[in-house]
């Protein structure tokens, strides 16, 4: 796995994947979309972290800066 998340990538990552999940713990969605919103802002907190977004290599996107191999 080769870096594809970018530095801004990450930080925007981060601040939507922080508000979507305290959206989810809040109780501003009902029951299952409380569920679906933890979930998906887990993911991409991971995202940003592990610096590696598997959808880019499918859809050809790199915001790493670095040339693709």
């Amino acid at each position: 796995m080769k870096a594809n998340v970018g530095s801004i990538d990450r930080i925007l990552r981060l601040v939507a994947g922080a508000a979507v999940i305290a959206l989810g713990y809040m109780g501003g969605l009902e029951s299952p979309w409380n569920v679906v919103a933890i979930a998906a802002g887990s993911v991409f907190v991971l995202t940003a972290l592990i610096k590696f977004c598997p959808l880019y290599p499918i859809l050809g996107i790199n915001t790493c800066g670095k040339k693709a191999d």
